[in-house]
């Protein structure tokens, strides 16, 4: 695994602290299937996850979680 595609994990392990691990999923599958309702491909939907658009945007960054505020993902809310 790469050291992007790690870092990129470890704020979605971070997400999940924050989310109590069940709160995170259920949100990340709500944020997939408005997406899908609201007419983007299913892939499209994936990538305007707040979750995964705030992983993409910051795993080259392998100091992001140093820095990172709480709940940091709500900033990329749709």
């Amino acid at each position: 695994m790469s050291e992007i595609t790690l870092n990129h994990e470890k704020i979605h392990l971070e997400q999940q602290r924050e989310g109590f691990i069940l709160g995170f999923y259920a949100l990340y599958v709500f944020y997939w299937v408005y997406g899908i309702a609201k007419g983007l491909s299913s892939s499209v939907a994936y990538y305007n996850i707040p979750y995964e658009q705030e992983a993409y945007a910051n795993d080259n960054d392998m100091e992001y979680l140093s820095t990172r505020e709480r709940n940091a993902w709500k900033k990329y809310r749709l």
